[in-house]
């Protein structure tokens, strides 16, 4: 059931139209642009909305309260009934649906700043009497440089916690770490295929059947537990993001390399000469037989800072995408039927998968292009 307030709104629209269509029969195309208002059948509790109007105006720096008798458009319509055809002032006012008081509130506006006065503008106050004096914010900014804590500088300044906080979020050092500038970002791409290989590894839990994590529901879902592990093992040519991987049952030196030696093959099969590989300093890579190969293979070993991800990023980024787009790309039902997608998601990257940071060239394309194969 409608609410009378919504009656009663209801009834001062009609009026208020049937008032401005006796003022102006036929109204320009720009002064009052409606939307046709959606009849819908109320329920419990429901009251009229007003529909708002069209504007032609830009959107306002602030939201206009939601029973707002006039927005932008209102204004302007308003000022110009006054101003421009000769409306009287309490006749334009009733039109608008609001007081003589406040219509004459908005023709001041408009006549000590023009259509720009009409606009939305915050409520708060310009001075205020207990704002901080700008020396006792340079003060507070000076200590915190010298990377004393809140309560330290409220202590020795004699001010509020939530004082000093509240200032140091407002003037960009509420945390300390950004007192220290972040190191610049660098970037860079090796120019022949081969001059640098990353190498990576991904532990991946095995697959015995879809949990509840993919079907939403736990009837009948799988329930074993601890059922191991399987390891991707990733190989990534800085120059052509060409790729090459294997699901392998270990992360160990046995496996890095043997993975190692397929991978070298690889590369070289394509014509792709590898001279350096750059891993992490996993216990695999540190092992005597893991530099040992590269040493007769002639390929010099780089070893990346440690907790310092980004100085290996591409094979970083590279498992970032193959998780995206193919251990998690579907559901799967069991680990072989992963492993089994590797192989078509592999050759469709390397292929037929355009890169973004070899200006949308697909590795391949990239390879032939390097070495001259392609003109």
């Amino acid at each position: 059931m409608i609410r009378k307030s919504g009656y009663r709104l209801f009834e001062k629209i009609i009026s208020t139209k049937c008032l401005e269509l006796e003022r102006d029969p036929v109204l320009p195309d720009h002064a009052l642009a409606v939307e046709a208002m959606k009849v819908v059948h109320p329920g419990q509790d429901c009251e009229v909305g007003v529909v708002t109007p069209a504007s032609l105006e830009p959107e306002p720096r602030m939201n206009s309260h939601k029973n707002a008798r006039l927005t932008m458009i209102g204004r302007v319509t308003l000022v110009k009934r006054i101003c421009e055809e000769g409306w009287p002032v309490g006749d334009a006012a009733r039109a608008g649906g609001i007081s003589e008081r406040t219509a004459y509130k908005w023709l001041a506006r408009h006549r000590s700043g023009g259509t720009d006065a009409l606009r939305d503008r915050s409520s708060a106050p310009g001075p205020s009497a207990r704002r901080l004096a700008p020396a006792v914010v340079g003060e507070i900014e000076r200590l915190r440089r010298l990377r004393m804590t809140g309560p330290a500088i409220a202590s020795t300044l004699g001010l509020p916690r939530s004082t000093v906080g509240a200032v140091l979020r407002r003037i960009g050092l509420g945390r300390l770490a950004a007192l220290d500038p972040r190191p610049p970002v660098v970037r860079y791409q090796r120019d022949r295929p081969g001059e640098l290989i990353h190498i990576d590894t991904k532990k991946l839990g095995k697959i015995a059947g879809i949990g509840h994590r993919i079907t939403g529901h736990r009837t009948g879902m799988n329930r074993s537990r601890g059922i191991g592990w399987e390891v991707l093992h990733v190989a990534i040519d800085d120059a052509t993001r060409l790729a090459y991987t294997e699901l392998l049952p270990d992360e160990k030196k046995e496996s890095a390399c043997a993975f190692l030696d397929r991978a070298l093959r690889f590369f070289d099969a394509h014509g792709a000469k590898v001279e350096r590989v750059m891993t992490d300093n996993g216990s695999a890579y540190r092992s005597h037989d893991f530099r040992q190969r590269l040493a007769q293979a002639g390929i010099r070993h780089i070893r990346t800072r440690p907790y310092t991800p980004r100085t290996n990023g591409k094979a970083e980024r590279f498992i970032q995408t193959s998780l995206r787009e193919w251990a998690y790309a579907r559901p799967f039902i069991s680990s072989d039927e992963r492993g089994n997608a590797l192989r078509p998601w592999i050759d469709a990257y390397n292929t037929k998968r355009p890169h973004s940071a070899i200006a949308n060239q697909t590795p391949w394309l990239r390879l032939n292009n390097l070495l001259g194969n392609d003109t």
